[in-house]
C-alpha cells in the first residue's frame, strides 16, 4: 500500500477505535498517519476530539486550531473549536470561532 493509502487506512482505523471508545488506540492511529502526512487536516480534526475524551484540553485545542489553518472551509472545524476554547474559558476565540462556522454554514445552504 502507497502512503496516502496507509495514511487512509490508519484514519479509518483511529476512527473505529473512536467509534469503540478506545481513544488511547485512536490516537496512536492518528498520530501515525499524522507522521505520514502532517497536514491531513481530518485527523487532526479528529485528534482534537480524541484529545477531549482524553480530558486534555490544551493539545485539543492545538489539534482543533491545526485543523483550522489545514481546513478554512469546513463548518464542523470551527464547531470543534469553538467547542474547545469554550471548555478553557476562551471566551472571545470560542465566539468567533462559533460566528466564522455560522457564515460558513450560511454560505453553504446559499449555494444548494
Amino acid at each position: 500500500m502507497n502512503s496516502d493509502g496507509d495514511k487512509i487506512a490508519l484514519y479509518l482505523s483511529g476512527m473505529d477505535r473512536y467509534a469503540a471508545q478506545d481513544f488511547a488506540a485512536a490516537q496512536a492511529d492518528f498520530e501515525q498517519a499524522l507522521r505520514i502526512d502532517p497536514d491531513f487536516g481530518d485527523v487532526h480534526h479528529s485528534l482534537a476530539h480524541v484529545f477531549e475524551k482524553l480530558d486534555d484540553i490544551d493539545a485539543a485545542l492545538i489539534s482543533a486550531r491545526r485543523a483550522v489553518e489545514l481546513n478554512p472551509e469546513e463548518v464542523l472545524t470551527y464547531t470543534t473549536l469553538s467547542v474547545m476554547c469554550m471548555r478553557k474559558g476562551l471566551i472571545a476565540e470560542a465566539e468567533d470561532a462559533k460566528a466564522k462556522a455560522s457564515e460558513l454554514q450560511r454560505q453553504h445552504d446559499n449555494q444548494t
